[in-house]
């Protein structure tokens, strides 16, 4: 009775430490975006030395997920929100990384005058963020409707995603000039929208430690 309180009270732990890391992550993404915005090269540059907390924090989950398998040896649903676990903290981490990406365009862009069509930037930040949101949610309250509803913001993403692509490539094709800073531009949707896919990913993880099933968000 005693050990199973203990990990309980572990597992409790492990949720903990998870969503704190999704909120260090939806703080990081958040300014990485504001700092790309604003050009704001010391803004984008404290994300980037932010980054170490958040690895510090995934490290920290990884040796807690293994300490629980290795001691408790977890069967079934046990087990699923373990594996689980380590499976969010790695996207988790992944999108922390993005959020740095972005951070580090901002930095090559500094001192430079945008001279192409960004809405969809903002645009599409402003669903990540949603998206990141909803996931923790549905990890939280075992909310298999709220994961599934990540598909759905995640297809609008990817819509976005290509808007932003087109308009790129039409400014583009006609000022050559202008195609350093259009593919910076086209890597920071990319970042954004591989930060949703991830953000589906969790999703995934959360029918998978309620239902045991594996899905397809994306």
């Amino acid at each position: 009775m005693q050990q199973r309180q203990s990990f309980d009270i572990a597992l409790k732990e492990l949720k903990l430490k998870l969503l704190r890391l999704g909120g260090d992550i939806q703080e990081a993404i958040r300014l990485s975006v504001s700092a790309f915005e604003a050009q704001d090269a010391d803004l984008a540059t404290q994300v980037v030395q932010n980054d170490r907390k958040i690895n510090v924090q995934d490290h920290e989950i990884e040796d807690l997920c293994i300490r629980l398998i290795a001691t408790q040896q977890p069967v079934a649903g046990d087990l699923r929100k373990i594996v689980a676990g380590l499976r969010l903290a790695m996207d988790l981490e992944r999108m922390g990384d993005l959020a740095v990406d972005i951070a580090k365009s901002t930095i090559r862009l500094s001192g430079q005058t945008l001279l192409l069509p960004i809405d969809e930037i903002p645009a599409m930040a402003k669903l990540i963020d949603e998206m990141i949101s909803e996931a923790l949610n549905a990890y939280v309250n075992n909310d298999v409707d709220a994961a599934q509803r990540l598909a759905a913001l995640d297809d609008e993403v990817d819509h976005r995603y290509r808007k932003l692509v087109e308009g790129l490539f039409a400014t583009t094709s006609n000022n050559p000039n202008h195609a350093t800073q259009a593919m910076t531009l086209a890597f920071c949707g990319r970042y954004l929208e591989r930060i949703g896919d991830h953000a589906t990913n969790i999703g995934e993880s959360v029918i998978y430690i309620i239902s045991g099933e594996r899905s397809d968000l994306n």
